[in-house]
């Protein structure tokens, strides 16, 4: 029987985040969530849970915090501007 390599499409660091997110819920630290997921072939999915549902004011505010944090990740990778 020939044998086949499988790719490793795993995100591992994605595994870990998970991972210690249930743990911080299971031990009560983490009382909502607000999530984007990324899935293959371009799809997503976003959601709310627990106190983010209940208070979504608040959970607005951190989408906005995250937004800024992602901002700030896409300019670190453009590179530096071009000057004219």
């Amino acid at each position: 029987m020939p044998y086949t390599l499988v790719p490793d499409d795993v995100s591992h660091d994605t595994v870990t985040a998970l991972e210690q997110l249930l743990e911080s819920a299971r031990q009560g630290q983490t009382i909502g969530i607000i999530f984007g997921v990324m899935m293959k072939r371009r799809r997503f999915a976003v959601n709310c849970a627990g106190e983010a549902r209940r208070d979504p004011s608040f959970a607005r505010g951190m989408c906005c915090a995250l937004d800024d944090e992602l901002s700030t990740l896409v300019h670190q990778h453009a590179g530096p501007p071009t000057s004219f």
